[in-house]
């Protein structure tokens, strides 16, 4: 293994680790609770107050494990690694591993429109940074020679798929705060939307240099 490829990989496990630890620590967050009796009634009273909790911890699990995928999908088209790989990661892996706490104080305050602004906040900053490092990361010289150039126009775009529906959470929580987050559950069909979109783009482009 050449030395480029060394450190590639040392980033690649470095930053799975990050991913890894952060997805783990939104579980953590939601705290089983204690009651003194063993009352039936009781106990599922205390599971349904913790219904913000668990469904924060999905939507969180979801949208951390989407940023994820596409971390590993472009690192996994990378052949060559460049020093200036690293800060822009390590901005992304630092708003990842801050998610549970932004995970827990929405899930605290259900309904509450500053909590729900911090929190699409927190991932908006995480599409953003990652759109910028997958913009850096996809050029001609670090992508494997045999990845067609279709299919990194397509994951560029995808990368917009995310910003773009936090962007749109971010404005519906200052109007309906909680329910903005429904708004979350559209980024596969936004993330496909934009690869199709750069999908045409790419074959557009190619027919253009084709006849020409």
């Amino acid at each position: 293994m050449n030395r480029s490829a060394s450190q590639l990989e040392r980033l690649t496990f470095f930053s799975d680790a990050v991913f890894a630890i952060a997805i783990t620590l939104l579980i953590i967050e939601v705290h089983v609770p204690h009651l003194s009796g063993t009352d039936d009634a009781a106990f599922w009273q205390a599971l349904r107050e913790l219904q913000p909790s668990f469904m924060g911890f999905m939507l969180s699990f979801l949208v951390i494990g989407a940023l994820w995928v596409a971390h590993h999908r472009v690192f996994g088209m990378l052949e060559n690694y460049n020093p200036k790989f690293v800060w822009p990661n390590m901005l992304l892996l630092m708003v990842v591993a801050f998610m549970p706490f932004a995970t827990a104080f929405m899930a605290s305050n259900p309904l509450a429109r500053v909590p729900e602004l911090f929190y699409s906040g927190a991932l908006l900053t995480a599409g953003l940074l990652q759109r910028w490092l997958f913009s850096m990361v996809l050029r001609p010289e670090y992508v494997h020679a045999d990845v067609p150039a279709e299919d990194i126009i397509a994951t560029r775009w995808r990368a917009w798929g995310l910003p773009t529906a936090t962007a749109l959470s971010l404005i519906a929580a200052w109007f309906a705060p909680g329910y903005n987050n429904f708004l979350l559950i559209g980024i596969p069909f936004l993330v496909r939307l934009f690869a199709s979109l750069g999908r045409r783009r790419a074959q557009r482009v190619q027919a253009v240099a084709s006849g020409a």
